[in-house]
């Protein structure tokens, strides 16, 4: 089954058959992790860098921001028994919202992947790829069967 992971959500899944897409990731970041060994796949489409500039909001939905986001979804592979080792964490998005980046006056593509990757430090976690920043949306496919990331952007389709 397809399952569309929406602005600000979070979907995670152990069926080999299903399939999670995120479409129009501009500045949004979609962060995949894979358990190798559970065959277990997550996506998480995060709009914000840091929850601390609205906790109530983040309470009231986790996923519009990177540092929750991935908390809540780090914490249901743990529970479901996956360990660190076994994680293969990538992500696509942080686009910038115009074509020259020193115009893009509030940079929040680039602060959300360095959100991203100060969370994961903090967290003795690693990425294994990334395809980040530019102009432009992208589309991001992740296959629960086998762990594939597939990004298609601006009419090409490549694998992360």
């Amino acid at each position: 089954m397809v399952y569309t992971v929406g602005v600000a959500d979070l979907k995670i899944s152990g069926d080999v058959m299903d399939v999670l897409i995120t479409y129009a990731l501009g500045s949004c970041l979609g962060v995949t992790v894979y358990d190798f060994r559970r065959k277990r796949a997550g996506l998480l489409h995060c709009m914000m860098p840091d929850s601390g500039i609205d906790r109530t909001k983040a309470a009231g939905n986790p996923f519009l921001y990177v540092d929750t986001g991935m908390k809540v979804m780090l914490e249901d592979f743990y529970r479901n028994g996956s360990r660190k080792n076994d994680l293969i964490i990538r992500v696509a998005g942080g686009a910038s919202a115009k074509q020259n980046e020193d115009e893009d006056f509030f940079q929040i593509g680039r602060r959300n992947f360095v959100s991203l990757r100060k969370y994961l430090w903090d967290e003795g976690l690693m990425l294994k790829a990334y395809d980040v920043g530019g102009y432009g949306s992208r589309t991001v496919t992740m296959e629960v069967e086998n762990g594939k990331m597939l990004i298609k952007s601006k009419g090409t389709l490549k694998e992360l």
